[in-house]
């Protein structure tokens, strides 16, 4: 039985980021239907790809604390950031960024 044709480009559909992959447990289309629309939207501009549990995780702990939406859209904001933060760091080994210009 042959491979599917597009199975090797979902290990590369991650961008430029150093983020691991992880198993599922659930199918995350079906997480992201029952996500707030708030939070699909937010998802859509996210500058990582997000998967649905994780985003629906963070937003559920906002929400427990009784923060408004603007709180819990900011709180994923944050959480975002920090990845960024956490994936450009250089790995052991690798050279700086030439940041001259």
């Amino acid at each position: 039985m042959q491979p599917h044709p597009l199975r090797h480009m979902a290990k590369r559909n991650l961008g430029e980021t150093r983020v691991k992959r992880r198993r599922r447990r659930e199918d995350p289309m079906q997480v992201y239907d029952q996500l707030p629309r708030d939070l699909r939207l937010w998802m859509q501009s996210a500058k990582l790809p997000w998967s649905p549990a994780s985003c629906r995780r963070v937003w559920l702990k906002t929400k427990a604390r009784g923060d408004s939406l603007e709180q819990a859209l900011a709180s994923l904001d944050r959480a975002e950031a920090a990845t960024l933060a956490r994936s450009e760091k250089p790995r052991q080994g690798q050279a700086l960024p030439d940041r001259r210009s």
